[in-house]
């Protein structure tokens, strides 16, 4: 009878799920989920960022980065890290997930995040798979504090234009869209029907007259692509009003770092000189 309840007992603990070991080796490949993984991760549990998580022009979290090794996200290099774990993004090459899974590396893959709601549930995923749960649960909390902090937007709202290379914009189907929103801004793209992004026409951005224009960042060198950002009649609009730069750090990746950008926009309720 003892005998029957015993084997009774341990065939039930054998039922039970049991708990995934958390990854020792954990190689990310992508720029966002470098950053993810290093707010979140243990001690010595990442073994290898990206080299663009050391690049301070990309990465909001460079210094961070450079006590890392640095990987050029070659399916050849990742194996010889023996990784139990590899992260990567959406943009990550098919060839190269491809052949870490045939080799029998795990691979985690992130979706870019394009708003608040995509930013906490990748948070809570990187947690999840790098067995951070607690880390998680507490930097979604840090996170939701700072965002309940930011003032209301004012009715109405001042109107606000991202301008970059190219003449191209962002709606509000985008991470930037999202961070015009949080600081309190209409978003004239959306005017113009331009949710995700587009090209924003120089003569249409003059007539829409926006309250904010927000620059894209210029990089070292000389590009056709930029001379639009030097053009007198994108000169004349600014002397009148404020302008910003979006500094890719905080504009990027969707993590925390995204309201050091929402802080570095003008006060919306201010934004007319």
């Amino acid at each position: 009878m003892v005998a029957r309840w015993l084997l009774a007992g341990l065939l039930a603990c054998l039922a039970l799920p049991v708990a995934a070991e958390a990854p020792r080796r954990v190689v990310s490949i992508n720029l966002c989920t470098d950053q993810l993984a290093m707010l979140l991760a243990a001690p010595g549990q990442l073994v290898s960022v990206s080299y663009l998580a050391r690049d301070p022009l990309s990465s909001g979290m460079a210094e961070a980065a450079a006590a890392l090794p640095a990987n050029n996200g070659l399916a050849e290099e990742i194996f010889l890290l023996k990784p139990d774990l590899v992260l990567a993004g959406t943009w990550t090459p098919p060839t190269t997930l491809s052949l870490l899974r045939r080799v029998g590396v795990p691979v985690e893959v992130f979706q870019p995040e394009s708003d608040i709601a995509g930013i906490r549930g990748n948070i809570a995923r990187m947690g999840q798979v790098l067995g951070r749960e607690a880390e998680a649960e507490a930097a979604l909390a840090r996170f939701d504090a700072d965002l309940a902090r930011l003032p209301p937007a004012p009715e109405p709202r001042p109107r606000a234009a991202i301008y970059a290379v190219n003449g191209y914009t962002l709606g509000s189907d985008s991470l930037a869209g999202q961070i015009v929103a949080l600081a309190g801004y209409a978003n004239i793209a959306d005017e113009l029907g331009l949710g995700p992004g587009g090209t924003l026409p120089l003569e249409a951005l003059l007539l829409a007259r926006p309250d904010l224009v927000i620059l894209g960042r210029r990089y070292a060198g000389h590009a056709r692509a930029q001379d639009m950002l030097d053009h007198p009649a994108l000169r004349a609009l600014l002397r009148d009003r404020p302008a910003a730069v979006m500094a890719d750090p905080d504009w990027i990746c969707g993590n925390p770092r995204i309201l050091r950008a929402v802080a570095n926009l003008p006060a919306a309720a201010g934004v007319r000189r």
